[in-house]
């Protein structure tokens, strides 16, 4: 396998072309596990979809539905700081095989509960068990990404393997849609289309076990595995206060905690708008109901790829911290622009911004802390980046579900996104002044 140097080895390098990182078989290595890896997960998450949060006798009222975020997120949040501690004990190249695997087993304990038409606690288990391990091994993939690359490509790095990640989930859901469209949809057809999502989770095994054990690191070496309770936990401490020590990466988790509870109210508002407000559609690009929100998604995937073309140069331009500010600012002000008509044409643009935004600060949170964080700590912080962006986004579920109305207009809600956004700017820009020069 044509791979470069070990990581403590390496050069920064001026080009940080995508044929410049496409030309590292390392990194093409990683990203095709990733890719395998995501497509599995939108495969999956479209047959549970069908099986639960379309079907009209659920979800049918906004705590329902932040409920039902709240079991299958806010579990692991609460373990996923401790898994960190493993992520920098472990060889992150057998999390990558042993956790895909893991996944398999459970995508097909699932598959069955849905061929059995269970719908209580089993099925909610087996589900939180199995979002559990995929948001463990997305994290174990951010901190083994410097291994494949150097310094200089981070940002593009991000970029590239983030947003094909994503477009990857959104290809296996419509790959999975498809599938359903072929047979009569119920309990075995859901069932079905959720086990061949094991298919794509063990071929991101086979590619991942091309690794030697040791090259995604942790670069101190691979240590035993059992490890007392008390010492996970001053490891999470030793973790905080890693970060603590570095300014950067603290702004970023700052950052990306605000935005993602902006993201949510956005989101269940989203929700409720097309549910119950705009039924009907103006005009044959502006559907209502449940088509008009496909055309938002559709609008926030485009504006992922954009955030993907757009972030390199404009970080080349602006450095991280300015790019940031920018998105976090912009993405306020639009938000608000745009959705107080409540109209589907507005929300559909606002839904193109934020895919922008979100991706856009994604990107540079990633590179930020892959940047600046140790690797020996890497595992801890982007477990705990993990968990602070889904407890961020469930809170704000939570809040919109007992505040915004069941008619989705609120413009008191669309004020709080764009004071949360504006805050985050001022907040961002003020914590990292004093690494402006930060240009990568």
């Amino acid at each position: 396998m044509d791979e470069a140097a070990p990581y403590g080895d390496r050069v920064q390098q001026a080009d940080t072309s995508v044929r410049h990182l496409l030309a590292r078989g390392d990194f093409r290595r990683l990203l095709v596990a990733r890719l395998l890896a995501q497509s599995g997960d939108g495969v999956l998450q479209a047959a549970l979809a069908g099986t639960v949060l379309f079907n009209p006798q659920r979800a049918a009222d906004p705590v329902d539905v932040a409920a039902a975020f709240a079991v299958l997120l806010l579990p692991y949040s609460v373990v996923g700081p401790f898994a960190g501690v493993w992520l920098d004990r472990w060889s992150r190249r057998q999390v990558l095989v042993r956790a895909n695997v893991l996944r398999a087993g459970l995508v097909a304990v699932l598959a069955a509960l849905v061929l059995a038409g269970q719908a209580g606690a089993p099925f909610y288990a087996a589900g939180l068990a199995v979002f559990a391990v995929t948001r463990f091994l997305l994290a174990a993939l951010s901190a083994a990404l410097p291994h494949t690359t150097d310094a200089a490509s981070l940002v593009p790095a991000n970029a590239l393997s983030t947003t094909s990640g994503a477009v990857a989930t959104v290809t296996g859901g419509v790959l999975a849609l498809g599938l359903l469209q072929l047979g009569t949809a119920g309990d075995a057809a859901y069932a079905a289309v959720a086990l061949s999502a094991t298919v794509p989770h063990l071929a991101s095994a086979a590619v991942a076990a091309g690794f030697d054990r040791r090259y995604l690191g942790p670069d101190s070496g691979v240590r035993s595995a059992r490890l007392p309770a008390r010492a996970v936990l001053r490891g999470m401490v030793a973790g905080a206060r890693h970060v603590a020590e570095h300014p950067p990466a603290a702004a970023a988790l700052l950052a990306i905690g605000a935005h993602r509870v902006c993201y949510g109210l956005l989101t269940l508002m989203t929700l409720l708008l097309f549910r119950n407000t705009l039924t009907e559609g103006t005009g044959p690009l502006f559907p209502g109901g449940l088509a008009g929100l496909g055309v938002v998604l559709a609008a926030g995937s485009a504006g992922t790829l954009v955030a993907a073309v757009a972030t390199p140069p404009a970080v080349r331009r602006l450095g991280t911290r300015g790019w940031v500010v920018a998105l976090l600012a912009g993405g306020g002000v639009l938000q608000l622009a745009l959705g107080l008509s409540f109209a589907t044409p507005g929300w559909v643009a606002a839904g193109l911004v934020l895919g922008v935004v979100a991706q856009g600060v994604k990107i540079c949170v990633d590179a930020t802390l892959q940047r600046s964080v140790d690797d020996d700590f890497r595992g801890r912080v982007f477990s705990v980046y993990d968990t602070l962006v889904n407890v961020a986004y469930v809170a704000a579920l939570v809040a919109g579900a007992l505040l915004l109305p069941e008619s989705g207009r609120s413009v008191t809600g669309l004020l709080v996104v764009a004071a949360v956004y504006a805050l985050t700017a001022v907040g961002y820009a003020s914590v990292t002044r004093a690494h402006a020069s930060d240009r990568s």
